[in-house]
C-alpha cells in the first residue's frame, strides 16, 4: 500500500477500533511496567519458592503482552 493511501486510511480509522486500539496500548504499557517490576523482584529474591513464583509471573505477563501486541497489529491491519 502506498504511503499516502496508508496515511489517509489511518485518518479514517473506525472510532470503535481506535478506542479499542488505545485501550490495548494502555494495557501494553501497564503490562510492560508489571514485567519490569517482576524482573526487579526476581533479581532481588533469594528464596527458591519466591524465585519460582517470579518466573511464573514473568512468563504469564509476557504471554499477556504478546497477546495484546498481536491484537494491536490485527486492529491496525483491519483498517
Amino acid at each position: 500500500m502506498p504511503q499516502s493511501v496508508r496515511k489517509s486510511a489511518l485518518r479514517r480509522r473506525d472510532p470503535a477500533h481506535e478506542e479499542e486500539r488505545q485501550e490495548l496500548l494502555r494495557s501494553l504499557s501497564r503490562t510492560r511496567t508489571l514485567i519490569n517490576q517482576a524482573y526487579g523482584g526476581f533479581n532481588s529474591a533469594s528464596d527458591s519458592d519466591l524465585i519460582e513464583s517470579y518466573v511464573f509471573e514473568i512468563n504469564s505477563l509476557q504471554a499477556r503482552y504478546n497477546y495484546l501486541l498481536r491484537r494491536v497489529k490485527e486492529l491496525e491491519g483491519a483498517t
